[in-house]
């Protein structure tokens, strides 16, 4: 029998994620050393007052962009600026936004006295950064911009510092000062100096923290925070260098306006609530020419009763560093390289009782079209993503999203081409840790506003 599941649908959706008061918790061991830390995270849209239609098209057309950046960083081809799009005529412009580095924004402090900022958390990058003075091309942001002169903890870090020979590009005008340039895959980039800070999270004073002070930053997407905290595999992101064996994130539901926790070291473990049979782990992989992402095996997906299994070589990486896929917190939208996303559809489209409309006014590809008596009674069919030892099974809203305007009923997943995401509409309430220490990764389904 065809397994499928009634679709509980959110009539209309709010990409919210969580208020950036209350909830900090930090333990240590010992002044000086992080044991366990709780880190509450804030979607970019949350405070923006945007439709919730327009929250939809919002998070479509950053993922479009974040995806298009993080395969240009692949497969090493440039892509094309939005300046570049609009001016040939194939923008969006239907909702203004700036494309996005990432979709969850941190609060914290640097220096002495701490100044605090937002910084959006990537797990597709390394650097730790922030814009600094004397500004030589800084965005606008919303918290003062941080003065280096006026921290007594601030030093820069010389060209003899590891952390130096870890930049993937560096300059050095004179031996006491490292310079750094750091891209993001298209015209985006910070550029300034590479220093040692105290930073401030969760009431945890975190001294000497490697962070780039930057004097020169451009791009579109900066804006929705002051900076980026990467958290990815390389030595020079926040996990790396407090020594954080494990880090773990819980994404509230799109609907829920609860915090979404960012656990970091003895605090990153699957919910205690959580029933050990319902934890699944798959290793993580490594592309030594992608050293930052977090690579999972992806075998086969099933789409209700159809079975799909396709060949090793689909979603695997390349001998020339493309291909494979990610775990990403920064990217909405799940992208699947095409030989494996026509299967998807196609099983789709066969099992869907509905029959297919345009979607391109929300931005995404395969939308159904709703019935006028409403989508109570509408199911879907059966989602499951089967890993290396272990399945991610989800739950309808995890990939339908409904606009209640057009009523055009959509599938949160798109083709790609070089690189295969498993966005964040795909990972809501369900926790995530991360063992960098084990090269593993885990996964359960968990209520995240009470965790």
């Amino acid at each position: 029998m065809e397994a499928q599941i009634r679709l509980l649908l959110l009539v209309a959706m709010a990409v919210v994620a969580g208020c950036a008061t209350g909830g900090l918790a930090a333990r240590s061991s010992r002044p000086g050393r992080l044991e366990g830390l709780r880190v509450p995270l804030t979607h970019v849209d949350a405070h923006g007052n945007y439709t919730k239609l327009q929250l939809v098209r919002r998070a479509a057309r950053r993922s479009r962009h974040r995806m298009s950046r993080l395969v240009a960083r692949t497969t090493g081809v440039p892509m094309m600026s939005s300046k570049a799009a609009a001016s040939a005529g194939t923008a969006d412009l239907q909702v203004p936004v700036h494309a996005g580095n990432g979709e969850f924004l941190m609060d914290l402090s640097i220096g002495t006295p701490a100044v605090p900022y937002a910084a959006i958390i990537d797990t597709g990058s390394d650097l730790v950064w922030t814009q600094c003075k004397p500004c030589v091309e800084c965005f606008n942001q919303s918290t003062p911009v941080f003065d280096p002169s006026s921290s007594s903890t601030y030093s820069a870090l010389p060209c003899s510092s590891s952390f130096c020979a870890d930049l993937p590009t560096s300059k050095c005008t004179t031996a006491t000062k490292c310079g750094y340039t750091y891209t993001y895959g298209d015209s985006s980039s910070t550029q300034g100096v590479l220093a040692a800070e105290t930073f401030t999270l969760a009431k945890a004073k975190l001294p000497g923290v490697a962070f780039g002070c930057g004097d020169t930053n451009e791009g579109e997407g900066f804006t929705q925070g002051a900076g980026l905290v990467g958290l990815g595999r390389g030595p020079l992101s926040l996990v790396s260098q407090l020594g954080l064996d494990k880090f773990s994130y819980c994404l509230t539901s799109l609907d829920d306006t609860s915090k979404s926790p960012l656990l970091l070291g003895s605090f990153a473990a699957i919910s205690k609530t959580v029933a050990a049979s319902s934890v699944q782990t798959t290793p993580l992989v490594k592309n030594p020419s992608q050293p930052s992402f977090y690579y999972v095996t992806l075998k086969g997906l099933t789409v209700g009763s159809t079975h799909i299994t396709l060949p090793s070589s689909a979603f695997s990486v390349q001998a020339d560093g493309t291909g494979g896929v990610i775990v990403d917190s920064g990217t909405s939208i799940t992208y699947l390289e095409l030989q494996g996303y026509r299967a998807l559809k196609k099983a789709f489209a066969a099992q869907m009782k509905l029959p297919a409309t345009d979607g391109s006014g929300i931005g995404l590809d395969m939308c159904f079209a709703a019935p006028a008596s409403g989508v109570d009674q509408v199911e879907v069919p059966k989602l499951v993503l089967h890993f290396d030892g272990a399945d991610l099974d989800l739950p309808a809203e995890n990939y339908m999203v409904l606009d209640s305007g057009s009523g055009a009923l959509c599938l949160t997943v798109m083709g790609s081409r070089g690189l295969s995401i498993i966005g964040n509409f795909q990972q809501q309430n369900i926790q995530f840790v991360y063992d960098v220490g084990g090269d593993t990764l885990s996964f359960a389904p968990v209520e995240c506003g009470k965790l």
